[in-house]
């Protein structure tokens, strides 16, 4: 079961952005970073971490997880270290993330070929 609501919750997320795309103007970079935007708010109210332990990586894989990991993080560090953790909490806690998608850009840009558009 815990598949199945992984995959509605992850599908559900996935859903509302590819409305954003189609019935509205906002570009794609625009709504990534509303999605990133959301998940910090949803986790700084406490709201996203009931919803990743429900639906798993189906909330905790999309952007709106990496938001919450964000803020999750700088709650942690400012507890631990004062104001100076709201510098250092978001990339500590996004370090994972950030490391493996610098990685998987530089693996892709050494296999593919760029075309001018």
């Amino acid at each position: 079961m815990q598949y199945v609501w992984a995959f509605l919750v992850g599908g559900g997320i996935c859903v509302i952005g590819q409305i954003l795309i189609d019935k509205t103007k906002l570009t794609p970079a625009r709504i990534l970073v509303g999605f990133v935007v959301v998940g910090v708010i949803l986790g700084a109210i406490g709201v996203y971490a009931p919803l990743r332990e429900f639906a798993g990586a189906g909330a905790g894989v999309p952007l709106t997880g990496f938001g919450a990991l964000l803020a999750e993080g700088t709650r942690e560090a400012v507890d631990e270290k004062g104001l100076a953790g709201a510098l250092t909490g978001p990339l500590c806690a996004g370090a994972a993330g950030i490391t493996a998608a610098m990685l998987c850009g530089l693996v892709v840009s050494f296999v593919t070929k760029p075309r001018s558009k």
